[in-house]
């Protein structure tokens, strides 16, 4: 009998760091049936997670994280561990670099496969076949054989020689049911506001009549971080809570509409509040949580839009409450100080994430910590389970206090409230190739349809809907899309993309140029919403948007418009 052959000398230990740790994933759908989680690496991701997970506090290593060729020279292998109740699985990661040519297709990708047995499979750089084309860290990937396949996964970068890391810090278990945590949720309360719309809804609810309990904002409303996306989002957690606190099921008589758009802020969402929201007059909301805190730096008019949609929700028919949220990014920023005003200007229930988590971060374990930056977000921008959990936790202690309180005698009289900002796009309504209205429109050779669109996952869907279907494309010529429109305000919604073969659009009003439209800015499929122009006369104007010059023959796509009169 032969015992075993002698090992390979053993790698040596290298210093190392975290960039994802105990972060649950799931296949979103793909074409053929697989599921893919994509974790985005830059815009500052990689970074983050460098710092929140890893405990890098070296500015030049952090900066060696941001082009692939510095990331070259400080990682000398990747870690990747995969945990799944089947261990036979095996998932493809894929860490993908953005190339020159082409930031999506150029560059390189490291694919590994792993095994869902816990165990870490490494993957050594100088392995990896390298294009030349590569520009930066910028997205990593799991790929599931399956849609709907769920795992606990690490990430972890082994460093080259003369690099160091902290060691990595252990995290305690949340814990929801100490008292400090019940003093968190007590400071995310900004303010009650007056009782009156959201106490008629849950009277309604108890009551057994039909409610709708709405959400619309960004990617965190869109369930980005979560895992699933459909059922472990703030947004349907809170619905559960109210279902639970008005004493229904959550098939009964409450029903649940989500409506986030990642990237998006509410210069977009007042556009598309009628369509995605109240499914053009079929649905009528009874209760509106309003979160784009940490989305309206996109806003032109920095809180004119906000104010406007807010505003826009309140008049309508149903006269439904609205709450509004507040999240928070990973470097404790949000625009709360500039959007609150709208708030207390109507009388509105109000919920901080900032002011529930941020002050507790800088405490230690044992010391009024519940929970870490780690553990509460998924990147620097959206929440992990826990942190969509917290931030449900929230609204339901709003909820809380707004239904053992007296109400309210009277609503709050908003058309007799002076915007704080304004509500001049309040009446806004979405035109598109399918609602022309009355404009006179000639799309010149903006003849085709797009169908790759910026798409998500509505209501509890795991399917996504493309946004914007009834557009204008243009592929080739010179023939502008004219329009004559009677309005005193109108906005673009145009297509944002990364490729090459999409030009730029010059946009002219009655004859002037008001502005160039480049989807590189963005720089991903994503829905923009611009303005052409505002606060004019009321009348019919002529619109006139046509490719840049020596872009004749490159893509556009007008996905709609936002008209208000």
């Amino acid at each position: 009998m032969t015992g075993p052959k002698a090992p390979k000398d053993a790698e040596k230990k290298r210093k190392s760091f975290y960039v994802l740790r105990n972060k649950s994933v799931a296949g979103s759908p793909q074409p053929g049936g697989t599921g893919t989680q994509f974790v985005y690496l830059n815009d500052g991701r990689l970074v983050s997670f460098a710092k929140i997970v890893g405990n890098i506090t070296d500015e030049a290593m952090l900066d060696m994280l941001t082009t692939t060729e510095a990331f070259r020279q400080l990682v000398y292998s990747i870690g990747v561990t995969v945990e799944m109740d089947d261990p036979s699985v095996e998932v493809n990661f894929a860490l993908q670099m953005y190339g020159k040519a082409d930031p999506y297709v150029s560059g390189t990708t490291i694919n590994l496969k792993v095994p869902a047995d816990g165990m870490e499979r490494i993957i050594k750089l100088e392995d990896v076949d390298w294009t030349g084309d590569d520009v930066m860290p910028g997205q990593s990937r799991f790929e599931f054989p399956k849609a709907g396949m769920q795992a606990k996964v690490a990430v972890r970068f082994y460093l080259n020689d003369g690099f160091d890391a902290p060691e990595p810090e252990e995290e305690e278990e949340v814990n929801f049911d100490c008292p400090e945590y019940r003093q968190m949720l007590e400071k995310s309360l900004v303010q009650t506001g007056n009782n009156k719309r959201l106490k008629k809804a849950i009277a309604k609810a108890r009551a057994g009549e039909d409610v709708t309990f709405a959400c619309i904002g960004g990617s965190i409303t869109q369930g980005a971080g979560a895992v699933p996306i459909n059922t472990e989002c703030y947004a349907y957690k809170t619905f559960e809570r109210f279902c639970r606190l008005c004493g229904r099921g959550t098939e009964e008589n409450i029903h649940y509409v989500k409506a986030g758009v990642g990237g998006t802020s509410s210069e977009l969402g007042m556009v598309r509040y009628d369509r995605d929201v109240c499914a053009e007059g079929a649905i009528a909301p009874d209760v509106v949580v309003v979160e784009y805190a940490v989305n309206d730096e996109g806003d032109e008019t920095k809180g004119h839009c906000y104010d406007s949609l807010v505003r826009k929700i309140l008049t309508s028919p149903q006269s439904p409450a609205v709450i509004l949220l507040f999240c928070v990014f990973a470097y404790d920023w949000n625009l709360q100080d500039r959007l609150s005003p709208v708030g207390r200007a109507y009388g509105l229930p109000m919920v901080s994430a900032k002011d529930c988590v941020v002050e507790q971060f800088y405490r230690k374990a044992g010391q009024g910590r519940v929970i870490t930056k780690n553990q509460f977000f998924y990147d620097i921008f959206h929440p992990t389970n826990y942190g969509h959990t917290i931030m449900a936790d929230c609204i339901e202690y709003l909820l809380q206090k707004v239904d053992a309180s007296a109400e309210d005698e009277t609503d709050v009289d908003v058309n007799a409230i002076e915007a704080p900002f304004s509500a001049e796009f309040a009446g806004v309504k979405l035109l598109d190739r399918r609602n022309t209205m009355d404009a006179v429109i000639d799309a010149g050779d903006f003849t085709e349809t797009d169908t790759e669109l910026q798409a998500v996952e509505r209501n509890l869907d795991l399917f996504v809907t493309p946004e914007f279907p009834n557009n204008w494309m243009h592929r080739t010529g010179d023939k502008p899309f004219v329009m004559d429109i009677d309005c005193s305000a109108l906005l673009i919604v145009a297509k944002d993309a990364a490729s090459p073969a999409v030009g730029q659009l010059e946009a002219f009003v009655d004859g002037e140029q008001v502005r160039t439209i480049d989807p590189h800015e963005v720089g991903w499929t994503h829905c923009n919403a611009l303005i052409l122009f505002r606060g004019a006369e009321k009348k019919v104007h002529h619109v006139e948007l046509r490719m840049k010059g020596g872009d004749e023959e490159k893509m556009f796509t007008i996905l709609g418009f936002g008209v208000v009169r």
